[in-house]
Formats: structure tokens, sequence, C-alpha cells
């Protein structure tokens, strides 16, 4: 009953405090997932040296291709959660979790086989030299035997957030951070393992992380929870999963070529530690979007329920009021890095030719930051409301259309800066995509509203709907010779 009361709220209780309520678990979450990723990349610059920064930049092609997948049963199941919550149906969200852990188990294994016997190519195909692919692989190898805990732990984590649970979820990722800070060190210094012991430290943190999570749904009192009848697929289950899904893994398939493209070009243009560059002010870039992803799996449990049980003012004040949000830390992100770029990036590195390079590059990357908040809350605010084309197609779009065309054509212009000019352009040119979806689908939650409304059929109503001329004539030449409304007429004053 309490879990019950839980989704009920979810109804009934204000947005904005909602809002808060489910995206501050959230965003503490995510900044604390993008500072573990930051962790490993700081240890990994100031102990192993620049060409092992430029080695794991390498390696965020195949990490995005292995978060696309994970992405996939991950969103594609939570949101699914959270409709069929609104829409009262318990019995098939149970069905959608328990067919979620055994995609999450099939697609993990699969992609550790196949990626483990091609990882030397697959790594040479992306750009690694003969100095940074002994760097690339060493990291990537055992990233990959943790693959289907890291598939199974992020999944488990948005299932969390959907089940009623965002601070299990908050807490699940700080544990997560607080063992892999705490054990890099040790790894990388300590045992002297290097890159190979950042690797490590991540999948051993997210695997004990994932242990807490799996107890926590094998409790019956959960809406959701481990249940053997639940784990034999069924295809409208799948279909449903990876339909929504979709959406999310295209994105990060997408950033799969798209951060290939970079790094290439970062290649061409300014050599290995370009590429070192690009790795660092990525990281630090990550955490701003961490925070504007946080409001987004805050908003996504809300807008799903709302959506499912037909309150689309509801699921229009949730939107807002994420987008305002989202803008105030982007907008605060692209001062403080056009302000301290510098002193951010002699974090990772002591190297000064790397440290102007990616300090200008980032100058450049934050350029319009300010709008990029409200495109990244659209495109997944589609995929809260079972609109997973409309997210598709605004994901391709801004890294297919706009951004890789930038990529192939701008370096011919403007060498390495047009690498990097590359990414804002494309990011103004989605935001105005986005901001013409958004708009049409608004004018659709108005009309359905107008259409729903209950009819006001008092004569009242319907003479003030009149047009003026028509109450003039009603008012002042009918009335008085109707002896009920006559009365009402003001009586002529004596002179």
């Amino acid at each position: 009953m309490a879990q019950q009361h839980i989704h009920a709220e979810l109804g009934t209780k204000p947005i904005g405090v909602l809002l808060w309520q489910y995206s501050l678990p959230a965003i503490i979450a995510m900044v604390a997932s993008s500072l573990y990723n930051m962790v490993d990349s700081i240890f990994i610059g100031q102990g192993v040296g620049p060409m092992a920064i430029a080695g794991l930049a390498f390696t965020f092609p195949l990490m995005n291709l292995s978060a696309a997948f994970g992405a996939m049963v991950g969103v594609g199941t939570a949101t699914m959660i959270s409709v069929k919550l609104g829409q009262k149906n318990n019995e098939e969200a149970q069905h959608f979790f328990g067919n979620s852990l055994t995609l999450n188990v099939l697609i993990g294994v699969l992609f550790m086989g196949v990626v483990l016997t091609f990882l030397n190519p697959i790594l040479r195909f992306f750009g690694a030299s003969d100095q940074t692919l002994p760097y690339a692989r060493e990291y990537m190898e055992w990233i990959l035997y943790g693959n289907v805990f890291t598939h199974l732990y992020f999944g488990l984590n948005a299932v969390l957030r959907s089940a009623g649970h965002p601070r299990t979820a908050m807490y699940a990722t700080i544990l997560t951070v607080l063992l892999n800070t705490a054990l890099d060190p040790l790894f990388i210094y300590g045992l002297g393992m290097g890159i190979k012991g950042a690797a490590i430290a991540t999948v051993l943190s997210q695997s004990v992380s994932l242990c807490w999570q799996l107890w926590i749904f094998t409790q019956p009192t959960e809406v959701v929870f481990i249940r053997k009848d639940t784990f034999a697929l069924r295809s409208h289950i799948v279909g449903g999963i990876l339909s929504i899904g979709l959406s999310p893994f295209l994105m990060n398939a997408c950033s799969c070529l798209v951060v290939l493209l970079i790094n290439r070009g970062m290649v061409e243009q300014g050599g290995d530690l370009a590429v070192g560059a690009y790795g660092i002010v990525n990281r630090i870039l990550f955490i701003f979007a961490m925070i504007v992803m946080g409001f987004n799996q805050g908003m996504q449990p809300i807008a799903g329920y709302n959506y499912g049980a037909q309150q689309h003012n509801r699921v229009r004040e949730v939107l807002y009021k994420t987008i305002g949000y989202a803008t105030v830390v982007m907008t605060v992100g692209f001062i403080v890095c056009e302000l301290f770029a510098e002193v951010i990036v002699r974090a990772f590195t002591t190297d000064t030719e790397l440290i102007k390079m990616a300090a200008h590059g980032m100058r450049i990357d934050v350029a319009l930051f300010p709008i990029i908040g409200f495109q990244i809350v659209t495109g997944n605010f589609f995929q809260s409301i079972e609109q997973a084309g409309k997210s598709i197609y605004l994901s391709l779009t801004r890294q297919l259309i706009f951004l890789v065309p930038s990529l192939l054509v701008f370096p011919s212009f403007w060498g390495l800066d047009g690498v990097w000019i590359s990414l804002p352009v494309s990011d103004g040119l989605a935001s105005l995509n986005a901001a013409v979806l958004l708009y049409l689908q608004i004018q659709k939650f108005k009309a359905h509203n107008v259409a729903s409304a209950p009819r006001d059929t008092s004569w009242t109503h319907n003479f003030l709907r009149l047009p003026r001329r028509i109450q003039y004539f009603a008012v002042n030449r009918v009335a008085p010779y109707i002896p009920f409304f006559s009365m009402f007429q003001p009586e002529d004053k004596e002179e």
C-alpha cells in the first residue's frame, strides 16, 4: 500500500515539489557518476601521463556504444514501468522489469564477446596510434570483462527511480563513487597497475552497488521485484522496451560515430595531444550535462505517470519547470568554463601545451551552452511520453545532419578550431529544430484539454458566447418587452 501511495502522489502532489523530490537524488547521483569518471581521468593523467589521457579518449566511442545498449534497455524499461503504473497495470510493469534483467545479461555478454575479439582493429579504426593503443586496450579490456555488471547496475538504477526510490538510486551511485575514489589510487599507485587499475576499480565499485540493488529487488514488498515467472522474454514486452529504448540507443550510437570523427579530426589537425585535450574537455563538460540529465530523470516518472493518467496540464508543467532549471545550469556552466578554463584543466595535467590546447577548446565548445539545456530536456521529454520517434529524430538530426557535416567541412577552413566550432554550431541548429517540435506537441496538449474539458451548457455561458451585436439587441430591444426581464430595467428619472 505504501508503494501505491508513492505513485498516487505523482498524479496529485505539486509538480515543483515532486520535481525536486525526484530530481535532487538523481542530480547527486549523476554528478557523482561524472565525478568518478573525472577522478579516473585525473589519476590517469597525473599518475600515468598525457599519452594515457589520449589513450583513454580513444575508448570513448566504445564506451558510448556500450552505454547505447545499456540505455536502450534501462531507459525503455523505466519509461514503460512509469506508464504502466500510471495506468494502474502493476502486473504488466512487473513483466517489463523481469524481461529487462534477461535482456541486460544477454546483450552484455554478446557485446563483450564481439568487442574483445576485435578490440585492436576497433581501436585502430577509432584513431589510436602506436603510442596510445597500449593504454586504450589495457583500459578497455577490463571494462569489457565487467560489461554485464555495468549494464545491470545502470539499468536497475533507472528502475529504482521509476519504482519510487530516487534516493536509493542516489545512494547506490554515491557508494560506487566512494569505492572507485578509494580504489583508484590503491590500484594505480599502490599496486602499480597503471591505467588497468583504474578500469578494475570502476568495475569492482559498480559490482558492489549492483549486489545491493539486487538485494532490494528481491523484496516482494517492492512495486516491482525479482520474480522467476517474469524472466522469459515476451515479444510485446521486449518490443515495448526496445521501441522506447531505441531513442537513447541511437543517441549513444550516434555519439560513438561523432566521437570517432572528432578524434580523427583532432589527430589530423593537432596530433595525439589534441585528442587528450578533447578527452579532458569532455569529462569537464559532462558534469553540467549530467546535472541536466538528473533533472530529466526526475521529470521522467512524473511526466510518464501523468501522461498515462491523461493529466496533460501536469505534463506541461513539469516540462516547463525542467527546461527552466536546465537553462540555469547550462548558463552557469558557460560562465564558469569561460572564466576559469585554465584553472580547471590544470587538475588533469601539468603539461603546459595540453593545458593551453584544452582551455582554448573548452571556451569554444561552451559558446552556446545556455540553450543546450532546452535541447537535452526536449529530447528526453518525448521519450517520457512514449513518443520515441520524435526523440530519435531530434538525436539523429543533431548528430548526423548537423554535427557530422560540420566535422567534415569546418576543419578544412579553420583547422583544429574547426573541429571545436562544429560542436556549438550543431547544438544551435538542433535547439531550433527541437523548439519547433515541442511547440507542435504543446498545441496538441492544449487542444486535448479543450476537447476533454466539461462543457458549460448554462444559458448565461452560451449567451456570453454570442456576438456583441446580438447581445446588445437582446438586452435593449427584446428584454424590455418580456415581463420577467422588464423588472430589472432602470426606471427613467424625472426631470
